[in-house]
Parts: structure tokens; sequence; C-alpha cells
């Protein structure tokens, strides 16, 4: 990641703040639209795990510029993640689902860049997610 798509992508985040109620909401109704099934991964209320959603995307993306410290948090979620169900195939229906939540909220705020941008974090997000059942089971 180039310290300009840090830049955009908190730059972005920051502009989501007011609607981060929205995006989860948004999201989640994409999400389940594409692949119905992934319901079942969510036990509760949906409004509560997109809270949840937010306020670990907020960590994440504030945490940009210390990825050295970020690769091992998410190797851990990606880890918990694994226990709950979800397999490797989830987390490209997961990053179209954000890639359209993003277009819908930010719409013309989000520029070509700033998408592109969310996007690379996206699969750096995944691919580190990824990697975290298969060191938790080397453990």
């Amino acid at each position: 990641m180039t310290p300009q798509q840090i830049r955009l992508v908190q730059s972005s985040w920051a502009a989501l703040a007011p609607s981060a109620e929205r995006l989860a909401e948004l999201f989640y109704m994409r999400l389940f639209a594409m692949d119905p099934s992934l319901r079942e991964l969510f036990h509760g209320e949906i409004g509560r795990q997109g809270r949840n959603l937010v306020k670990m995307l907020d960590t994440l993306v504030g945490s940009l510029d210390r990825l050295d410290t970020l690769l091992p948090v998410l190797r851990e979620l990606g880890a918990r993640h694994r226990q709950y169900g979800v397999h490797p195939a989830d987390y490209e229906i997961f990053g179209q689902a954000l890639q359209w939540t993003l277009q819908r909220v930010l719409g013309m705020e989000l520029s070509p860049e700033a998408e592109d941008a969310w996007m690379e974090v996206y699969r750096l997000f995944a691919d580190a997610m990824q990697d975290g059942p298969a060191s938790s089971a080397c453990a």
C-alpha cells in the first residue's frame, strides 16, 4: 500500500462516519442478496453485527500506517472467522458487497483512485485474514 492509497482510504472513511449505520445496513443487505446462505453465519441481531463491523473497520482503517501491528490482528480475526464457518470463497463476495456499498454511500465522492485504494486495502485485509486459519492450525 502506498501512502497515497492510505490517505485516500482514511479520508473517504472519515466522510463515511456520519453514514456508518447506513453503510452497515446496506452492506449486509447486499451481502445476503448476493449469497443468502451467508445469513446463517450471523447469529443474533444484525444491527449489533453492523455496529461491530463499523467499529472494526474504523480500527483497521485507522491502523493502515502501522501494518506491522495490524497484520497479526487480521490473522487472529481470520482465525475466528474460520471457526464461525467463513470459507475462502466468502471473502470474494464480501469484497464485492463492500465495493457496492462504498459506491452507494459515497456516490460521486468516491473517486476511481479511492475505490481502487479501498479494494487494495480489502485485498490486504482478506489475504491476512485467510492466513489466520493456516497459521493457527500450525500452532
